[in-house]
């Protein structure tokens, strides 16, 4: 079973745009020296969106290659075409990806009938497991805890993200699905203490992307029920929490992983590099955080 602290991986480019390997190589290691228990790889914080298909299948091979076994690998197959999403996770499955990261279909708005179907023709076209993803914030549509426990049913799904950021509605998931063995995880690291201290499996974060020891720590100390030792890493983590926000992600995210010296400033539009008045905040965020 997957737990802890699982990073929701930037794809780091160069100034022109083109993702770079050696880049996303040293990333991927610093991960599997500082903690990290779990990658997503090309999730949406990796840009998936502005990628052609060759390329998303490039990054989930690369980095299932290169972590061989040694953390579990969840690859990001969303999409808002059902054919789309269903052909990034047969190929997940194909290349070695222990499961995979559905988000909800963005932009088309279904009914959760739709919702309920589109995951299901994605969960019977592979027999990789099947992670769904709520973010209403960003697909402007919203997973229902009724819906979830629907597929939840479903052999071949078998978690849930929820970046929510209410805790209340993912303790009234878990307290429903209480004698199942399905994974709940946040996917807000602003409270994702609060959310694994009240019975959730772990976090898929951004922050994990610049902190992963401090994530992983806080991670361990929540499923351990030390709420105090959680709560104090969380405290001296949350400026950062904030600060990763300051524009879309991954923007502030990827500013923060050029600060530490691991990659260039690259993104691609429409995304743009983070704007030069809240460098300082990131900056002071990440001292905070004893990052840099």
């Amino acid at each position: 079973m997957i737990k802890g602290s699982i990073v929701a991986l930037v794809t780091p480019m160069t100034t022109a745009g083109a993702i770079d390997w050696e880049a996303l190589h040293r990333l991927v290691e610093f991960h599997l020296e500082n903690g990290t228990d779990a990658i997503v790889a090309a999730g949406t914080t990796g840009e998936p969106t502005t990628m052609s298909f060759d390329e998303h299948f490039d990054v989930i091979r690369k980095v299932v290659d290169q972590v061989n076994g040694r953390i579990p690998v969840i690859a990001g197959t969303g999409a808002n075409s059902t054919s789309e999403a269903v052909e990034l996770t047969q190929f997940a499955k194909k290349v070695g990806a222990d499961y995979c990261l559905s988000v909800t279909p963005y932009y088309n708005k279904p009914t959760q009938e739709g919702l309920f179907q589109h995951f299901k023709a994605v969960a019977e076209a592979s027999d990789l497991p099947v992670i769904l993803y709520n973010v209403p914030g960003r697909t402007a549509v919203d997973l229902h805890n009724e819906t979830v426990i629907r597929l939840s049913q479903l052999p071949n799904i078998i978690g849930l993200k929820d970046a929510t950021g209410d805790v209340e509605r993912g303790k009234e998931l878990m307290d429903r699905l209480q004698d199942s063995d399905f994974l709940l995880f946040s996917g807000d690291d602003l409270t994702a203490a609060d959310f694994i201290l009240q019975g959730g499996h772990g976090n898929i974060s951004v922050t994990a992307n610049v902190a992963p020891r401090q994530m992983s720590e806080l991670c361990a100390a929540a499923l351990a029920g030390d709420s105090s030792t959680a709560h104090q890493i969380n405290t001296r983590l949350m400026p950062l929490h904030k600060a990763l926000f300051v524009e879309s992600n991954p923007i502030p995210v990827k500013w923060a992983v050029h600060a530490m010296g691991m990659a260039e400033t690259g993104i691609r539009l429409p995304l743009t590099v983070l704007s030069p008045q809240y460098h300082a905040n990131v900056r002071e965020a990440m001292q905070h955080a004893g990052i840099i």
